[in-house]
């Protein structure tokens, strides 16, 4: 155990004494307080530090409420003190300087540890001391048997000083006699005297309780043992450990029955606590996971002919929140959508449950669960609509939910709920405070979509990724001037992908950049070895053109890495050209364009990609360090009817005019038919791409396309 500085050791203490102070009245011990604080303290320790290690261990939350119950500290209010306590106290004292909400959330999972490990412990404590009366039970039956044919002396003698209640009945269920314990279990003799024992049976009763005793008194079994509730006059419920054996006479003939009963009401009154705390929110009171999972699992297994349905409902905004007002106001605003989630589930099979977080779910098991479920999104959605007042502040709560529903059986709940949160997630992209129904080819996509990024990086490492080449040519001449770089992605299961299926998924997780320096150098590689393998021929395709993505544009790194792959391959910066999409450059400040312009003195060309996609502001063309616009395929497109729309022909001819005037060379992409190749000629663009020209292929295409130009 490392050694706790100064500070924090006083601090630690503190926290001991206070916990000591509130646990040491009701606790059966022969310690004294200043004791009992030194017996604690080693506790408290584990728990400061659980509070702050790197990895959350509930074992070790589960130990100290199991070494409470080892120091006798048994009672409900021990253990109820001891989490008031430390909820209080544990991160004031324990937790300086780090992350206090997280703080707070590890230190609710360890009294949910310390509960669970004090139940256990206590249970297992109990089992023994069940045991061991029942033991005591049978020895004292023995005793009892004896006595009945030998001392009535030694009888009494056993049956008054019994520490568990003990009676005596005659086969028909009169009670003959009854010891003091059991008086001071059922309070008064008049609730004993005279009494027979049918009387006592409760709607607590298993069936199967009063089979076993029709068995008993008709000598068919000799003992059973139960758990049997008995009612108070009070009103009170008196729950016992029940063990009834049979009497039998010298000659083996059925004459009395005898009860031995053992008080566990306090014990299940605690275990229900703790059963309730376990799977109840701390600070709404709804049930938590815990306990809609164990819902969801039986509404699920139902059985055929049933439906259920379910409303995935997260809160939006909930961080601004927090983070304008404080995670003290959050909570109230938690508490107020809690209870009026509550108000609306009414109906017979319907709960709602907080998840976590800003995260509620709402469950009905109706026979028309379609209707209803929407029904209960609705109601769900109008108790949000009026404004919660937290701090004098009128707050306008809005959620959005995920809707589920369908026949029990066909899935599991992690299933319905993964596919709750992908819905949910749907109405949130939609602009929120909406309700979405779930779509399996939705779900599928997203699925897909996850797959995809959990895969990514390892496909990196495993060399899955190759690269195609799509040639430019120029307008003038046909000839092949350079070629743009297109990653592929050949996936074990997927087959091929294009990068519209998981560049945004590697801009996203910040792949792009490890991928996009792959890229780069595999394609610097291939300029190089394009030009030792044409020399001096200005017909081959000198030029390589790599795309670059917003978030490598923004990395420190970019400049640096350009310069060493250039250098290592041994390739000069005019072979290189950048592409870079219109939107990440037209309005962008000064710090994102400088490694731009940094690339650009060294002589690398930077192109404008999917140029007229966007409210582009021509005159910053004249800040950006571009030599070359790229013109959208929906330029093209436009095109390809015939004849051409004379506005998009004037809108390219105004394009092509500005940019030649900016000294900018202009590539259009998207050419499919030589009219449309023809009609960008004569309106002056330089170079082109497209399937009219060629697909993209692999290295050795665009070299035979290459080598035909040198010798045509």
């Amino acid at each position: 155990m490392t050694a706790q500085p100064q500070g924090a050791e006083d601090r630690l203490r503190r926290l001991t004494t206070i916990w000591s102070r509130a646990v040491f009245p009701v606790t059966s011990t022969s310690l004294t307080r200043a004791e009992f604080e030194e017996q604690l303290l080693p506790l408290a320790r584990r728990l400061s530090e659980a509070l702050r290690a790197g990895r959350f261990d509930a074992a070790e939350g589960e130990a100290v409420g199991a070494a409470l119950v080892e120091a006798h500290c048994t009672a409900p209010e021990a253990l109820s003190r001891s989490l008031d306590c430390l909820d209080a106290y544990l991160v004031l004292y324990c937790g300086e300087g780090g992350d206090q909400e997280a703080l707070r959330a590890r230190c609710s999972r360890l009294q949910h540890a310390m509960a669970a490990g004090f139940a256990r412990a206590l249970r297992r404590r109990t089992l023994a001391e069940q045991e061991a009366i029942a033991q005591a039970a049978l020895r004292a039956q023995g005793v009892v048997a004896q006595a009945l044919h030998a001392s009535e002396a030694r009888f009494r003698a056993v049956f008054e000083g019994a520490a568990i209640g003990i009676g005596i009945a005659d086969l028909e269920g009169n009670v003959l006699q009854y010891n003091g314990a059991l008086l001071r279990m059922f309070g008064s003799e008049q609730n004993l005297r005279g009494r027979n024992v049918r009387e006592w049976a409760h709607p607590e009763d298993a069936p199967h309780i009063w089979r076993l005793y029709e068995e008993l008194v008709r000598g068919e079994r000799d003992h059973y043992r139960v758990e049997k509730a008995f009612s108070r006059p009070d009103g009170t419920v008196l729950w016992t450990n029940l063990t009834v054996s049979l009497l039998r006479d010298a000659d083996g003939t059925p004459q009395y029955q005898l009860a031995l009963m053992e008080d566990t009401t306090e014990r299940r009154l605690l275990h229900l606590r703790l059963r309730y705390e376990a799977t109840h929110d701390a600070l709404t009171g709804l049930p938590n996971r815990t306990l809609f999972f164990e819902r969801l699992d039986k509404a699920l297994n139902a059985g055929e002919g049933h439906r259920f349905g379910l409303c995935y409902l997260d809160l939006d905004g909930f961080k601004t929140i927090n983070d304008s007002l404080g995670h003290a106001a959050g909570d109230r605003l938690l508490v107020e959508v809690a209870d009026r989630l509550q108000s609306c589930v009414t109906a017979p099979g319907e709960m709602v449950a907080r998840l976590g977080g800003d995260e509620f779910v709402a469950l009905t098991t109706a026979a028309d669960s379609r209707r209803q479920v929407e029904d209960l999104a609705l109601r769900i959605m109008n108790a949000l609509g009026t404004p919660i007042r937290i701090d004098g502040r009128e707050l306008t709560v809005r959620g959005s939910i995920g809707v589920v529903e369908g026949a029990v059986g066909e899935r599991s709940a992690a299933e319905v709920l993964r596919s709750a949160d992908i819905t949910m997630y749907r109405a949130k992209s939609a602009g929120g405070n909406r309700f979405e129904r779930a779509d399996p080819e939705a779900d599928a996509r997203v699925i897909t979509r996850h797959g995809l990024t959990t895969a990514l990086p390892a496909a990196l490492d495993r060399g899955e990724f190759f690269i195609e080449y799509q040639p430019l040519v120029h307008l003038g001449d046909g000839s092949v001037r350079g070629a743009e770089a297109l990653v592929r992605w050949l996936h074990p299961q997927h087959g091929v992908l294009g990068p519209d299926r998981f560049i945004p998924l590697a801009e996203h997780t910040g792949l792009i950049v490890p991928l996009g320096r792959w890229v780069l150098e595999q394609s610097v590689r291939q300029a190089r070895e394009w030009r030792e393998r044409h020399g001096g021929d200005t017909a081959a395709p000198l030029r390589i053109n790599v795309n670059l993505s917003p978030c490598q544009l923004r990395h420190p790194g970019l400049v640096q890495d350009t310069v060493e792959i250039l250098e290592h391959e041994g390739v000069a910066p005019d072979a290189l050209c950048l592409e870079v999409t219109e939107s990440a450059l037209i309005g962008a400040e000064d710090e994102v364009l400088e490694p731009l312009h940094r690339l650009a003195e060294m002589g690398v060309d930077i192109a404008l990609d999917d140029f007229g996609t966007g409210y582009s502001n021509l005159a910053n063309l004249r800040r950006l360090p571009v030599s070359a616009l790229k013109l959208d395929r929906s330029f093209t497109q436009s095109m390809q009817r015939f004849p051409a729309d004379p506005v998009d022909l004037k809108i390219v001819e105004g394009i092509v005019a500005l940019a030649h005037s900016l000294d900018l060379a202009v590539t259009v992409e998207g050419v499919e038919t030589g009219a449309q190749a023809e009609q960008l000629r004569i309106l002056g663009c330089d170079t082109a791409q497209g399937w009219y020209y060629a697909r993209p292929g692999p290295p050795e295409r665009l070299h035979e396309l290459a080598l035909a130009d040198a010798t045509g």
